[in-house]
């Protein structure tokens, strides 16, 4: 018999896999949600986001100049931080994802407006800001994911 067959691997396998698939997305929500918290927190510290001059930018070229940098990065700062404690909490998650999507859109924008900050070399070499603007990939992908199980689904371990 190979360890790969032995039946205390299988039982040990299966335990895991269905305690994988019992706390996941609740781990996922949980961890989405400090990340937008603390990024969120941070922009009410003037210099503390590393994106803060990009995101005000794009803000002020979004509202045609009607929204200044000031009230922009407090706009989303607060912005992101309900997104943050609505995913810890758990609460009014059709809400909290709108106000997710509809903020990581935003954030894609600079690509468009700003491609000579976000990449050294157009469009495969990106800056800090060019892979800070990447990593939403995975927030997006982390969103649907939690998007998924709104109206009851979930994840099976069989």
């Amino acid at each position: 018999m190979s360890l790969l067959t032995s039946p205390q691997l299988q039982a040990t396998d299966e335990r895991i896999t269905r305690w994988m698939a019992r706390y996941s997305i609740p781990l996922l929500r949980i961890g989405l949600g400090i990340i937008f918290l603390w990024f969120g927190a941070l922009k009410f510290f003037p210099g503390m986001s590393p994106a803060q001059d990009l995101a005000t930018r794009t803000i002020a070229m979004l509202t045609l100049g009607l929204i200044t940098a000031p009230l922009s990065v407090i706009l989303l700062a607060t912005w992101e931080c309900i997104i943050g404690l609505g995913l810890i909490v758990g609460r009014g998650m059709r809400f909290i994802l709108l106000l997710l999507f509809a903020q990581m859109a935003g954030t894609v924008l600079p690509v468009f407006f700003f491609p000579q900050e976000v990449f050294v070399h157009i469009p495969y070499a990106p800056t800090l800001e060019g892979q800070y603007i990447i990593k939403n990939l995975v927030l997006i992908a982390a969103g649907l994911v939690i998007g998924a199980t709104v109206r009851g689904g979930r994840i099976r371990s069989d």
